[in-house]
């Protein structure tokens, strides 16, 4: 068994919510079944190229909603699992280093990889899982990339992980381009969706106009479909709070989850 995990981020700061991350997680006993549904979806979509969220526009609008409708399928299966990380800007780290505000970035997604997906309670067999992890395009430098990547690969000491038998090989931790993997274009559209709604993108007008722009129009359609849609899998979701844990395993067992995160020092900002 391998756990292939596709990432992405959106909005480093946003007028609400901040630092926005997002992962896809499938079973290597799925992937070639959803990897086919999703490409066959695109092909007849006539999505050519790369879908992405930046691209939502009223003449593809239709067809955007019926991409996304066989990805959120996949979800309800559990074929595929999905979450959402990001900062509400109400609660500050409190005297964070100049080493933090540097490297806040990297400090944040191995946060995500850590604890996301819930991977400690992952495994209840007696044997090793292999975890392949793809990050859309790492920022900064290539040393920076470098260390982060070693740090991730650190957490093959982490308790936790070695109980679980998660094994992370170097080899398995990759920055690769978006286009080449279609996991990472429909997880674009769903972070894409949520710092546009948290953010109140939606409220945002042609000046010419005093009006909301077509484009800006049609991504409010396509994120209240992806509301409906989170709603039939989560009953009542609170997109803005992290999603309650039911049961232990929650962060593994749930197919879709949000995570505000919170510094454990920290401080309200009351600006």
């Amino acid at each position: 068994m391998e756990y292939f995990v596709w990432c992405d981020e959106s909005d480093s700061k946003g007028k609400f919510y901040s630092n926005f991350y997002g992962g896809v997680l499938v079973k290597s006993k799925d992937f070639n079944y959803v990897r086919s549904k999703l490409m066959v979806t695109k092909i007849e979509n006539n999505f050519h190229g790369e879908i992405k969220w930046q691209k939502v526009s009223v003449n593809y609008l239709e067809k955007y909603i019926k991409a996304i409708d066989v990805f959120f399928d996949l979800i309800k299966k559990d074929f595929v699992k999905v979450r959402i990380m990001f900062t509400h800007n109400n609660v500050l780290p409190k005297n964070h280093s100049d080493f933090y505000k540097e490297n806040e970035f990297f400090l944040l997604y191995y946060q995500f990889i850590k604890h996301a997906f819930g991977l400690a309670n992952s495994n209840a067999s007696n044997q090793d899982i292999n975890l392949r992890v793809y990050f859309d395009r790492l920022p900064n430098s290539a040393e920076k990339g470098n260390s982060f990547k070693g740090y991730i690969r650190g957490l093959n000491k982490n308790k936790h992980f070695r109980e679980a038998r998660i094994k992370i090989k170097e080899e398995n931790i990759v920055d690769v381009v978006s286009h080449q993997h279609d996991l990472i274009q429909f997880l674009d559209i769903i972070l894409g969706s949520m710092a546009f709604y948290l953010n109140e993108k939606y409220k945002e007008l042609n000046p010419l106009t005093n009006q909301p722009g077509r484009k800006t129009l049609a991504k409010e359609k396509l994120c209240q479909h992806i509301l409906k849609r989170i709603n039939e899998i989560c009953p009542n979701f609170s997109i803005g709070t992290t999603t309650s844990i039911e049961q232990p395993d929650s962060w593994w067992q749930d197919k879709y989850r949000h995570w505000c995160f919170e510094p454990k020092i920290n401080e309200i900002n009351f600006e």
